[in-house]
């Protein structure tokens, strides 16, 4: 009994983790806002096909389109939808088709009307004619689709509706996910490019320190004339001037935000909003480290285009981004 106990107890076999990994995974992708998919089923008497488009928006902006008859099926299928796409403008349209003999409906209704109609005619002109079945069935309205049904087979025509609409969803989630990896790999080209410019700032930045004293130095000169400079007054504006130029927090933040934005990047779903906020703090620092540019020297210079580079990196993954669920 002992040894039972402890049996079920014990840890997850490895294979049953290996699922629960992969259903993670699964759960966890990135994806697009962007993409397309349709699923149809036939049934006895009757086709349904279902198309669902996405495109980036920035809430989830559904617009549902069924056949008349099927307004009682849309609260699951609303239902449906906001369980497997979080944000995006989403078109989903329902297509019913009714075939063979089900597809035709006579209304008995409107063809009573036409008879009393003709009936009364001929008693009033006391005609003979007799009344054409052909002629009457082809007259407005006699004629028609038949609805949806009723009763049991609604049942079953809704649970058809809710697996061929879990399809369509599958699919569409494969696409948005395939388009999502060719987004992923082109905003890591861009991190890297911010990650090598930022690293190339900073050495810059450290070479540009005794350029920028030996400026201050020719400018106090200029200010002053011909009188006695303290050197230690000079070394102490020195370092307060480089601290106020000093880039190497908005360096460090940057790369920290890099490294957050690739940590995004590695499979989390439902992370637009995210990535789009980390853009604005890389955006303020790029700012920044512009503003804060030293002189017009040739490291200043080459400092200056590096962050305009950086900056036009930071707007390019602003435009992808906006595709990211």
């Amino acid at each position: 009994m002992s040894g039972a106990k402890a049996q079920s107890g014990s840890s997850p076999s490895p294979q049953a983790s290996a699922k629960t990994d992969l259903a993670k995974a699964e759960m966890g992708r990135l994806k697009s806002m962007t993409g397309y998919a349709q699923a149809t089923a036939v049934e006895h008497g009757y086709s349904l096909r279902i198309s669902v488009r996405s495109v980036n928006h920035r809430f989830l902006d559904l617009h549902l389109r069924v056949p008349e008859g099927f307004e009682p099926f849309e609260p699951r299928i609303r239902q449906l939808i906001r369980e497997n796409i979080r944000r995006g403008h989403v078109d989903v349209t329902l297509y019913y088709d009714l075939a063979g003999p089900a597809a035709v409906a006579v209304n008995q209704e409107v063809a009573t009307a036409y008879l009393q109609a003709i009936y009364s005619l001929r008693e009033k002109f006391e005609g003979k004619a007799e009344v054409d079945l052909a002629s009457l069935l082809r007259l407005p309205g006699v004629i028609g689709t038949a609805g949806v049904a009723v009763g049991a087979e609604t049942a079953q025509i809704e649970a058809a509706v809710v697996a061929t609409l879990k399809e369509a969803l599958e699919k569409l989630d494969r696409m948005r996910e395939r388009e999502a990896e060719l987004l992923r790999e082109e905003m890591s080209l861009r991190l890297d490019t911010i990650a090598r410019l930022t690293n190339s700032v900073s050495v810059l930045a450290a070479r540009s320190l005794p350029a920028f004293a030996r400026r201050l130095e020719l400018r106090l000169k200029e200010l002053l004339g011909e009188a006695q400079m303290d050197p230690a007054r000079i070394a102490q504006e020195a370092a307060m001037a480089a601290e106020r130029s000093d880039v190497s927090e908005e360096l460090a933040r940057l790369g920290s935000h890099v490294q957050q934005f690739r940590g995004l990047l590695t499979g989390v779903s439902d992370v637009g909003k995210k990535l789009d906020f980390l853009l604005q703090e890389m955006q303020r620092e790029s700012n920044t480290l512009l503003s804060k540019t030293p002189g017009n020297e040739a490291e200043g210079l080459e400092i200056t285009r590096s962050g305009l580079e950086i900056k036009s990196e930071i707007e390019k993954l602003r435009e992808q981004i906006q595709n990211i669920e």
